[in-house]
């Protein structure tokens, strides 16, 4: 999965320190991002590649994290003229190498996105400012606070003996299979999310349900928890057509081959292919 970086360590404790010369500068415009240009693999530009910079750049610059040794910065008002790098779409994270490089890059975006939409208190409207020991925003007329937010979700593999249930969402861009999927609402615990999901998108009760594991997805700001759910009584699909364009079962000879290894769908489905129980 894309957070897997393994022997490279993540380390996200926040820290208030200027950055070095060195140190990584991540700018992001909207759904972009600055990188190298013409480069076989993803490469962000250090502060000493930077052109046309202010000394601002450096005192406004936001620590986000730490890979092994290596500092990453959000840093804001860039001019966007640099001579070795250009502005490319966030969604090169999901095929890009090094791996480390491309969870650098989508973790980033998540962090640039809530500051980018957490400047103001949304209680009183003044301007918010960063706390100096843990990475939370305040406003200093009302005390109101903001933290990070993470969307709490599951990936559901649905299984009946030797089949697991694929689908394919709708009216999206992503048009490969996929597991069933869905937020957890407010009053809901994890299980009842995955019983509730399954229920509305496919008509279908579960039962045995099984964790897995988890994954952060920042494309979408998620955290994702994977679990595993025996199919209970009749195995009819009622297609909810809004959400899915199609659910239907594979033996486990049959499952498409999966194209990506970043995704805890695409890992699931491939443990499911690997492992009869």
């Amino acid at each position: 999965m894309i957070q897997d970086i393994a022997p490279r360590t993540f380390s996200n404790a926040y820290k208030t320190k200027r950055p070095e010369t060195t140190n990584y500068a991540l700018y992001f415009n909207g759904h972009s991002i600055l990188v190298g240009k013409d480069s076989p693999t993803l490469r962000f530009p250090r502060f000493e590649e930077l052109t046309d910079v202010r000394e601002e750049i450096y005192q406004e610059a936001i620590y986000l994290f730490a890979i092994d040794d290596e500092c990453f910065y959000l840093v804001n008002h860039l001019p966007e003229e640099q001579p070795e790098f250009e502005m490319k779409d966030t969604g090169i994270f999901r095929t890009s190498n090094p791996r480390h490089l491309a969870f650098a890059g989508i973790t980033a975006y998540s962090l640039y996105k809530w500051y980018d939409n957490h400047r103001y208190c949304s209680h009183c409207g003044n301007r918010l400012v960063r706390h100096d020991k843990e990475r939370m925003l305040y406003c200093e007329k009302c005390n109101n606070t903001e933290y990070p937010k993470i969307m709490p979700a599951v990936i559901i593999a649905v299984t009946n003996g030797n089949k697991i249930l694929l689908s394919k969402y709708a009216n999206r861009e992503y048009t490969r299979y996929a597991l069933l999927a869905g937020f957890t609402e407010i009053g809901e615990s994890i299980e009842e999310t995955v019983k509730r999901e399954v229920m509305e998108e496919v008509g279908l009760h579960v039962k045995n349900l099984r964790y897995y594991k988890s994954q952060p997805w920042s494309f979408s700001d998620t955290l994702l928890m994977g679990f595993f759910a025996e199919v209970e009584g009749d195995d009819s699909i009622t297609l909810d057509r809004e959400e899915l364009a199609l659910a239907e079962w594979f033996e486990r000879e049959n499952i498409p081959v999966s194209e990506s290894d970043i995704s805890l769908t695409s890992e699931m489905i491939e443990y499911f292919r690997n492992h009869q129980e």
